[in-house]
C-alpha cells in the first residue's frame, strides 16, 4: 500500500503567515506540520511515500525532507499540481506512483492524536473500494458532512448549511486504484475543481465505500488561524499519532 500526502493549496485562510511559504512547511509546536502525516503513515507500516505539492516552496520539502529516511520512509517522491484543481485532481496526479496498488491519501494539514493502524488493517481486508475516516466536529458546516442511515452512509454534502450530522469527513481517505478511472468521469465544481466528495460519493453508488470513526484528536490546521493555534496547543499538551 503506498502513501499520498497532499500538500499543495493557496493557505489563503491563514494569510499573511503563508505569503512566504507553504501552509505544510509551518511549525505545529515543535516540527515542521509536514512530519505529522508522515509519521501517521510510517506507523501504519507505510513506508513509500508521494507528496503532491505547489507554489513556489514546493524545492523547500526537498531540503526539509531529503529522502526522507529520518522520518523511517523507504521511498519518498514529489510532483507537483500547477493551479488550484483540487483535491482529486491531486490525487490523480499519483497515479504513475501508485499504479495498480492502494493508497492511504492524508492531506497534509491534518493532525490527529491517535493513529490509523486499524483502519489501515481494515481497508487492506476490504476486497475492493474505498474507506474515509469521520470525526465528530462542532462545526460541521466547515467540512465535507456524512449522511447516515442507521450505521451506514448513505451521502457525502460538502459542506451543507444544514448538515445532516456532525461527523465531517477527515482529510484522510483509502482508496484502491480504480479512484484514477473513476476521477477522470468527475465533472469540475462550480468552483472549478475535481471534489473528493464527489470522488467518495462515486465509490458509494457502487457499494464500495467504508468508514470508520477516528479516534484521538482531530486537527485541520488550514481551517482557519484559530484551528492552526487550536492543533499546536492540542499536540503541545498530548502529543500526535499514538503507535498504540
Amino acid at each position: 500500500m503506498k502513501g499520498v500526502i497532499l500538500a499543495g493549496g493557496l493557505a489563503s485562510r491563514l494569510d499573511p503567515i503563508t505569503r512566504v511559504t507553504n501552509k505544510q512547511l509551518l511549525p505545529v509546536y515543535n516540527k515542521p506540520m509536514i512530519f505529522y502525516p508522515i509519521e501517521a503513515l510510517v506507523n501504519a507500516g507505510i513506508t513509500e511515500i508521494l507528496i503532491v505539492t505547489s507554489g513556489f516552496s514546493a524545492g523547500d520539502f526537498l531540503r526539509l525532507l531529503g529522502n526522507g529516511e529520518a522520518l523511517g520512509v523507504e521511498h519518498l517522491s514529489f510532483t507537483y499540481q500547477d493551479g488550484a484543481g483540487g483535491i482529486a485532481e491531486a490525487i490523480s496526479l499519483a497515479r504513475p506512483f501508485v499504479g495498480d496498488d492502494r493508497m492511504v491519501v492524508i492531506l497534509g494539514d491534518n493532525v490527529i492524536g491517535g493513529n490509523i493502524v486499524e483502519a489501515t488493517r481494515r481497508f487492506a481486508s476490504q476486497p475492493r473500494g474505498a474507506k474515509v475516516l469521520l470525526k465528530e466536529v462542532e462545526n460541521p458546516r466547515a467540512y465535507g458532512v456524512a449522511e447516515l442511515e442507521g450505521d451506514r452512509v448513505v451521502r457525502f454534502i460538502e459542506k451543507p448549511q444544514d448538515p445532516p450530522s456532525n461527523l465531517a469527513v477527515t482529510g484522510i481517505y483509502f482508496y484502491d486504484a480504480q479512484a484514477f478511472s473513476l476521477i477522470e468521469q468527475l465533472e469540475r465544481s462550480d468552483r472549478g475543481e475535481l471534489e473528493v466528495t464527489d470522488l467518495n460519493n462515486a465509490y458509494l453508488e457502487r457499494g464500495e465505500m467504508t468508514h470508520d470513526v477516528l479516534e484521538g484528536y482531530w486537527a485541520d490546521c488550514g481551517e482557519s488561524i484559530d484551528h492552526y493555534l487550536r492543533a499546536c496547543n492540542l499536540v503541545a499538551e498530548h502529543g500526535a499519532n499514538r503507535t498504540d
